[in-house]
């Protein structure tokens, strides 16, 4: 009943979005966990609607569609890749890992699944967007080096740009946090959408270079 609840939520999200994109629009999709759903929150304050409608305030024809599934970890992403990156699609930002990180999972799983899913896409011939995460103090020092180097090592390794933290200027903020201090609250989407805006539009023109190339 899950997975048809996930399939379903997400086709009428990514339905919804392509339905306003014109046939030269750029299609890119965010595929993530709660951070890209926009836990407890209205679509059109989810990350990536609020990261589309600020790239076309900049005169970006781009539409981003949310592939985002709460609790979802980078192998569940990479299980789900091919029905959540679709034909026409001309990039994609890759934000998983937060969930592997808040259970503990072994960084070396979590990687093998971030580097399955770049391989496969730069294989498709779509660009990819890392935006990574750091993972939390309490976890130990140890765990920490290991995991923080995640999201460096694999944009080096494949040649992809990278977004360090995708909670710059969020975490630990009580204010644009829900009570939980996880996941980000209406105005912590409008300051990760910020934080993301340069490097994303680094990212579209690269797509854009690709498409006239």
């Amino acid at each position: 009943m899950r997975i048809f609840h996930v399939l379903t939520t997400t086709a009428f999200l990514l339905g919804a979005t392509v339905a306003g994109a014109s046939a030269q629009s750029t299609r890119i999709v965010a595929l993530g966990d709660s951070l890209t759903a926009g836990h407890q929150l209205p679509a059109s304050a989810a990350l990536p609607s609020v990261l589309e409608r600020e790239l076309r305030a900049r005169g970006w024809d781009v539409v981003i569609e949310n592939a985002g599934v709460s609790g979802d970890t980078a192998a569940g992403g990479l299980e789900r890749l091919d029905w959540s990156v679709g034909e026409g699609v001309r990039g994609v930002i890759v934000a998983l890992g937060a969930n592997d990180m808040l259970r503990g999972q072994d960084p070396a799983r979590t990687e093998a699944s971030l580097s399955e899913i770049v391989e496969r896409l730069k294989r498709k011939g779509v660009d990819v967007l890392l935006a990574g995460m750091f993972a939390a103090p309490s976890l130990g020092e140890d765990y920490g080096k290991r995991f923080n180097r995640i999201y460096r090592d694999l944009a080096e390794k494949h040649g992809v740009l990278l977004y360090p933290f995708l909670l710059e200027g969020v975490a630990q903020q009580p204010k644009l946090n829900f009570q939980d201090g996880i996941h980000p609250n209406a105005a912590g989407v409008e300051v990760m959408a910020r934080g993301l805006l340069p490097t994303v539009e680094d990212f579209l023109a690269r797509v854009s270079a690709r498409r006239r190339g």
